[in-house]
């Protein structure tokens, strides 16, 4: 089977300088894959041109005009730039072209463009952010790492299916653990949204572990942590600085005298399995997960390394059937989960929600989606962030 990527050659800090040679080297490395180039033509087939490629016939380039800049708020990549290379790639995964989208583009523009343009997946209210952070025994998924800042019980548990359908099949483990992220890990502690997803958690046919703290994550305590994407960025955002600062410091340690630099080459062997194990660059591309199709996010500022890795993400969600068995993790739990729903007491927060008047969906989506056939979106994900870049 081949393997049809696109790429949003046009996203990130750095655009075609870096998505192209990562996508040349990928897909001499991969000759089961086919990849789409999309964005600005001439940038790319420069950049094709540099690399010796211009004749590959397993990568094609897809014109596109326009193209979503970084700081660009959501409604300017929906409303105004609807021929952005962001837009193009998403739609031709809509049109079955391809089987899944990267961007390192803005964060908040993809995901609200993916879900504009893909749709979500029956079950499913809200898409999710979940990315894989290095932990003693591998690494561990995390979601949602910044899509929903607010979240119900309800939506912690379709964290939990989703999280559950990835692992499954990237790792190949039929039953992984699920952990929810909390200030403890007895029952009783957490707020009424923590206790109730917990419920639910338990009511369903996920392998549950229980209420998991920050440390379990790089423990590998559990194969999925899931949280609020409040949470779950500012736990990945303390992450990224917490290890630039210690890397900062052995550099700044190993450089202090000629003593220190002389071990430093005595340890460089050392130093380099280490910074191999912790790489990010090994760990970039984080699934967008819930909609009716695969899309991958790469951090803005990867290089060409670490983007190629966000490529092989997306490769490998495909041939593991990743969409399918999200669907199929639905249909299993989703029943178990509105029993215990339906059986179990309210909390007080539950019920104040369910007295107020929810939001219909938002007006933005109402107004772009007006097509006779097109699928309505869900009620409005108030967590996605507006201006967020990558």
């Amino acid at each position: 089977m081949t393997v049809k990527i696109t790429i949003d050659c046009m996203g990130g800090d750095h655009g075609p300088a870096v998505t192209v040679p990562a996508a040349v080297n990928f897909v001499r490395s991969h000759p089961d894959a086919h990849l789409m180039l999309v964005g600005l033509e001439q940038s790319i087939l420069a950049q094709l041109k540099k690399s010796k490629a211009l004749d590959e016939p397993r990568l094609t380039v897809v014109p596109a005009s326009e193209v979503v800049a970084m700081d660009d708020p959501v409604e300017v990549a929906l409303r105004k730039k609807k021929d952005s290379s962001m837009r193009v790639a998403l739609n031709l995964v809509k049109e079955g072209e391809a089987q899944t989208c990267i961007s390192a583009g803005n964060t908040g523009a993809l995901m609200a463009v993916s879900r504009y343009v893909l749709k979500t997946l029956a079950g499913i209210e809200r898409p999710a952010i979940a990315f894989a952070m290095p932990s003693q025994k591998g690494y561990t998924t995390v979601l949602d790492l910044g899509a929903n800042v607010d979240c119900e019980p309800e939506h912690l548990l379709q964290f939990a299916e989703m999280g559950h359908a990835l692992v499954s099949a990237i790792e190949g483990r039929e039953r992984p653990t699920i952990g929810l992220l909390n200030i403890g890990e007895e029952v009783i502690k957490g707020n009424e949204t923590i206790k109730r997803a917990g419920e639910l958690l338990r009511a369903s046919t996920l392998n549950f572990y229980g209420n998991v703290e920050g440390n379990d994550i790089y423990k590998g305590t559990t194969d999925v942590v899931v949280c609020d994407g409040f949470v779950g960025n500012v736990a990945l955002k303390t992450s990224e600085g917490l290890a630039k600062m210690l890397a900062d410091i052995i550099k700044e340690e190993f450089s202090r005298s000629f003593a220190s630099k002389a071990m430093a080459l005595v340890a460089l062997p050392v130093l380099k399995r280490f910074k191999k194990r912790v790489d990010p660059a090994q760990y970039n591309g984080a699934a967008l997960l819930g909609l009716r199709g695969l899309v991958i996010k790469s951090h803005g500022s990867a290089e060409a390394f670490g983007f190629e890795w966000a490529i092989k993400r997306g490769y490998d969600a495909v041939k593991n059937g990743v969409l399918e068995r999200l669907v199929r993790a639905m249909e299993e739990n989703a029943p178990a989960a509105r029993e215990a729903d339906a059986s179990a007491p309210a909390s007080s927060a539950t019920a104040a929600a369910d007295q107020s008047i929810q939001p219909p969906a938002s007006q933005l989506d109402t107004q772009l989606d007006s097509r006779p056939n097109s699928q309505p979106n869900p009620p409005g994900e108030s967590g996605t962030a507006l201006h967020s870049k990558a």
